[in-house]
């Protein structure tokens, strides 16, 4: 088992796991320092394509942002999001799923649940393919965004999905917008980590998608709180630029490539 996946694996009911998304090397430099795990999320569909939802991204278009990301990470956990359509059935996961741990060299993948395909999750973990579960809200299966798990007879049928992913051999599962009781029972019952997303501080730990938390997605359901407002960082940044160009300032005989060598 992959050292980075047991360090996660021992971090269950002792300290709190750090995830968050990157898409590019830049972010992912940053977010290494900091973070257990760092997702290649399909939510770049929604977040750099501008698509209403995760279900047209690519399986080249996951390789070649995590092949990017890969460049700034050393230390993280890498996952990637296996795209809707790209695990079907066994043949088309395993085939899926080994390209893109051969050509990106991550360290697993992540599958959401239908409810019905833990079976394709016990297939690659038993060609050595780690493998992160995802249940609640799964947006590659369902269209409406709500909370998951608020009765009993709901929180039992997620509790038992839960356990079969488990069963099947995953590492640990991200809890999507699942109520706080149901994320607590589910946490407290399975052996493995779970990863919240509106799903409470009940889990072993929390996943937000970057461009949120940072403030320049335009997209802000109430279980992300945003830690800047790096939209108006850049914005401030991109009038002043304006503002040089215009009005001569930049570039100086500093920025020339033959100008005089600056001061360190």
């Amino acid at each position: 088992m992959n050292k980075k996946i047991r360090n996660i694996l021992r971090k269950k009911n002792k300290s709190k796991i750090v995830s968050l998304t990157a898409y590019s090397k830049n972010i992912a430099k940053i977010l290494d320092k900091y973070c257990d795990i760092i997702l290649v999320g399909d939510s770049m569909a929604n977040v750099l394509y501008g698509l209403e939802n995760t279900h047209n991204i690519s399986l080249e278009n996951i390789i070649q942002h995590t092949k990017s990301v890969k460049k700034g990470v050393k230390k993280s956990l890498l996952v990637v999001d296996m795209p809707k359509g790209t695990y079907t059935n066994k043949t088309t996961a395993k085939k899926n799923a080994k390209k893109i741990m051969k050509t990106t060299n991550c360290d697993a993948v992540k599958i959401e649940s239908n409810n019905k395909n833990d079976y394709i999750i016990k297939e690659l973990v038993k060609n050595k393919i780690p493998v992160m579960g995802h249940i609640g809200y799964t947006p590659q299966f369902k269209k409406k965004f709500k909370i998951e798990g608020e009765t009993f007879f709901k929180a039992k049928k997620l509790l038992k999905e839960a356990l079969l992913i488990e069963k099947a051999g995953a590492f640990s599962i991200v809890l999507e917008c699942i109520s706080p009781k149901t994320s607590k029972l589910i946490t407290e019952k399975i052996s493995i980590p779970t990863i919240g997303i509106g799903s409470s501080s009940y889990c072993d730990g929390q996943i937000l998608v970057t461009d949120d938390m940072l403030g320049i997605s335009g997209f802000y359901p109430k279980f992300v709180k945003k830690y800047a407002k790096l939209d108006r960082i850049i914005e401030k940044a991109i009038k002043r630029y304006t503002r040089a160009v215009k009005l001569k300032k930049f570039p100086t005989i500093s920025n020339y490539l033959n100008g005089p060598k600056r001061r360190k």
